[in-house]
């Protein structure tokens, strides 16, 4: 019993002794951490610090309110190291009683560098990487950079990118890190399909978006590289066109892109659903203002009883009955819309709500990203400022201002909360782009023959929002230079000051006999007053001198055909011209020029001042390529404040495009003029001279008045030009279904018809002079000789043709070809049936 309890003790205490052991390792374990973390910051020993210091790193670990350092703060100290990007590497090791942090600098950039790149250069990759020499490697960094790069090149086109950086290591813990690139090949957009259009053709909207499928000539645009950005900008124009034509109901689902790699290139389909056209069955004027009457707004809407329902017309409706509402006082006024459908009818009830909305002030406008744009540039195109009433109206229309003025990548305008409840402040939001312009420009007609012209322009000039312009062309008949300055604010006001130098020389050719030199300045005043109104008023001062060409003004009949003998010089020969008479013919008989030029020649440098307006109306679509719309511009010149030559010239040209059936547009055109006499004769070059600018298929000054004295010797005459003109123009424009979208041609037929006539330039004058001078036949060389004799055909007929046309919106500009036939003519017009006309800019 006595052993047997005795073995139970010592198991007993065996068993408390291997309980207590792990009980004990832990205390131990706890009292020696606990030791350690008592330690204070100064206790922290470093180790593998070069470049940082030991105070820096020391300064991560910041211990709690005991001032004792614990688990918390170690750990928090280490990943606040990490985190610097300073450090491959840090370690934390507790021995004898110390903290010792350990850890491996990153090394230093000594250089970066690119290789392979060739579309984009090394200053834009620069700009783009954050990795920089004389800074820290870190790895993540780089992969970052990496990932960036090949952005940049899909944003240009290039998904096929691939970019590989390379960490050279040089001595003294420095690398240098270069940026491998393969460009790969330019993806772009093969194809682009809508889904579910019935109403307008894949071809109609293909002209509403922006991008455009790859062809042969795509290397000299960039509207075929694939952007998704472009792409879902194109979802809200396809919307916006449905819209604005009628379709209340439109939706564009989505906007599907597909890389294929066969093809190489994306795959992009829209897919529509139409919904129902409407019309505006009726529209309705309410207010809860009480002292104001909605209907008084009926003048400023834009949307009219059994018009098609357009969204265009609504925002810009209200737009405007908000701002008219704001003149009147009410500041904080808000113009509501209302539709309401018949599904049945398929028409829309307009209505206006005028109410008083919350009254909020405009506490800043805060202006950001314009690093070239002075910020008073931005601010004036806003018809608001700091403490007015905020307009969300005012606020669109300048937005869309900053836009139009093109001198901006992207532009938004939002607002935040202000200092209080009913203070907003305006953010407009920018990113400037570039807006000068230097061009190299050729081109060549069958009017003008070859031209080219050198020009260099700044839209934003010294960042004061100027328009500057100097060019210089130089061409087979025609050559000179000219200067432009725009200020689009003068004195604060919107009105635009125009100035403009200009000489231009203009060379006989075989539509004229004679050349023409004019130097000129012109400063013009231009308003807008209203979105599809403008006025311009100018005064133009310029010198206009002609000369001839010696083959037009040489005198120099042999003595064989007796008609210059020295008879002749002795005044024997009768001192008036008869066109009967051969024997008075003298330096007319070889084709000298006519005698309105002689006159003009004799005469000397004429100066004409004018004063004149231009009012344009304009509701196309498009003014490159317009499918719809109305454009109207009449024009009035009154030539006589000082100067040699006095006249009132009128012209009005008005052109209606309207699309028909098929992507097919019909355009109709009207024009006419009309010169006036006021107190002096009119001279030959002040008359209208017409061609293929009126009625297609004829010559430049092909028709009206022609000098025929000289019908007899073979000579078809200067055209005279005449002071009163009308023409009309038919045409149907239609695409070439079977070409691509992309190629951008289409054909033309047209019918044009219109006259000239009514010619009051001289017929006869006295001179004094020797034949050479004068042109005429003198009695002698002291004498007065006269020139009677002109005769010319009047030129009033109806002149007509039809032709075809070739319309090709290429990268190299926009050009034309058109053959066409007269069908009615005068007597002595000339005729040009083919015409050809273009340039280009690269």
């Amino acid at each position: 019993m006595k052993f047997g309890l005795r073995v139970l003790r010592g198991g007993l205490v065996a068993s408390l002794i291997l309980v207590a052991m792990p009980v004990a390792a832990t205390v131990t374990a706890s009292l020696v951490s606990t030791a350690a973390f008592a330690q204070t910051v100064a206790s922290i020993s470093v180790e593998g610090n070069r470049r940082v210091d030991v105070e820096t790193i020391r300064s991560y670990f910041r211990p709690g309110p005991s001032g004792r350092l614990d688990q918390g703060t170690l750990d928090d100290g280490l990943k606040a190291l990490i985190e610097t990007g300073l450090f491959q590497d840090v370690k934390i090791n507790q021995a004898g009683g110390r903290v010792l942090v350990s850890v491996v600098e990153n090394p230093v950039i000594g250089r970066v560098a690119f290789e392979g790149n060739k579309k984009v250069k090394d200053e834009q990759l620069t700009a783009e990487v954050q990795s920089k020499p004389r800074g820290t490697l870190s790895r993540p960094m780089v992969q970052a950079d990496a990932s960036r790069i090949s952005e940049i090149y899909r944003r240009s086109g290039r998904y096929d990118v691939s970019v590989v950086p390379e960490i050279v290591e040089q001595p003294n813990n420095r690398v240098d890190l270069i940026f491998t690139v393969n460009e790969g090949v330019k993806t772009g957009v093969k194809s682009i399909e809508f889904i579910g259009n019935k109403a307008y053709s894949s071809y109609r909207l293909k002209d509403v978006i922006k991008t455009r499928e790859s062809n042969v000539l795509s290397f000299l645009a960039s509207g075929d590289i694939y952007d998704p950005d472009r792409v879902e900008a194109d979802r809200d124009l396809i919307r916006r066109y449905y819209l604005k034509n009628g379709f209340a109901d439109v939706q564009v689902v989505a906007a599907l892109t597909e890389y294929d790699p066969e093809r190489k290139g994306f795959l992009v389909t829209f897919k529509i659903e139409e919904g129902q056209q409407y019309r505006v069955a009726s529209v309705d004027f309410q207010s809860t203002i009480p002292t104001l009457d909605g209907n008084t707004l009926r003048p400023f809407s834009r949307v009219a009883v059994g018009s098609l329902y357009n969204a265009e017309a609504l925002e810009k409706s209200v737009e405007e009955m908000q701002i008219e509402t704001s003149r009147r006082g009410y500041a904080f006024a808000v113009v509501r819309p209302r539709g309401d459908r018949n599904f049945e009818a398929h028409t829309v009830s307009i209505g206006f709500a005028v109410e008083e909305g919350p009254r909020t002030y405009i506490e800043r406008i805060n202006v950001r990203g314009n690093t070239r744009t002075r910020d008073y540039v931005i601010r004036r195109e806003f018809d608001l400022s700091e403490g007015d009433a905020y307009n969300r109206a005012l606020v669109d229309r300048a937005e869309r201002r900053l836009k139009n003025l093109d001198f901006f990548k992207s532009v938004k305008v939002s607002t935040e909360p202000g200092s209080s409840s009913d203070r907003v402040i305006v953010v407009v939001d920018l990113e400037e782009k570039s807006t000068g312009d230097f061009s190299v420009s050729g081109g060549y007609s069958t009017t003008d023959g070859a031209l080219g012209e050198v020009s260099v322009s700044e839209r934003n000039f010294l960042g004061r929002g100027l328009f500057a312009k100097a060019s210089v062309q130089y061409g087979q008949y025609a050559r000179g230079y000219s200067l432009s300055f725009v200020e689009p604010y003068l004195l604060d006001y919107r009105v635009a000051l125009g100035l403009d130098f200009f000489q231009r020389e203009q060379l006989s050719n075989s539509y004229i006999s004679y050349n023409t030199k004019t130097l000129g300045f012109s400063p013009r005043l231009g308003f807008g007053l209203r979105e599809d109104l403008t006025l311009q008023l100018r005064y133009s001062i310029y010198q206009q001198d002609i000369s001839l060409p010696p083959a037009y003004n040489n005198c120099n009949n042999s003595s064989a055909s007796g008609l210059r003998t020295p008879a002749f010089l002795n005044g024997q020969i009768p001192n008036t011209f008869d066109p009967g008479n051969s024997a008075t013919w003298g330096c007319y008989a070889d084709g000298e020029s006519s005698l309105p030029v002689r006159k003009e020649l004799a005469g000397g440098a004429t100066i004409t001042s004018l004063v004149g307006y231009t009012l344009n109306y304009n509701t196309l679509d498009n003014n490159k390529n317009p499918t719809d719309g109305l454009f109207i511009e009449w024009k009035q010149d009154y030539a006589g404040v000082g100067g040699d030559v006095n006249y009132l010239k009128s012209t009005i040209d008005a052109k209606y495009y309207t699309p028909l059936v098929a992507d097919i547009v019909g355009l109709l055109r009207v024009q006419g003029g009309m010169l006036n006499t006021v107190g002096k004769d009119l001279r030959m070059l002040d008359q209208f001279q017409m061609g293929p600018n009126l009625v297609r298929g004829f010559a430049p000054n092909g028709i009206g008045p022609r000098d025929i004295s000289y019908v007899a010797l073979g000579a078809t005459g200067d055209a005279l030009g005449g002071t009163k003109y009308w023409g009309a123009s038919a045409e149907l424009q239609m695409p070439f279904w079977f070409l691509p979208k992309e190629v951008g041609i289409k054909g033309a037929v047209y019918a044009d018809a219109g006259g000239l006539w009514d010619y009051q330039g001289p017929t006869s004058w006295a001179q004094t002079g020797e034949v050479n001078t004068a042109g005429c036949v003198p009695a002698s060389k002291t004498t007065v000789g006269t020139c009677t004799g002109l005769q010319y055909d009047s030129g009033n007929v109806v002149r007509s043709s039809v032709g075809v046309g070739l319309i090709w919106q290429s990268p190299f500009g926009p050009l034309r070809f058109d053959y066409a036939v007269p069908i009615t003519k005068g007597e002595y017009d000339r005729v040009q049936q083919f015409k050809f006309g273009g340039g280009t800019s690269f």
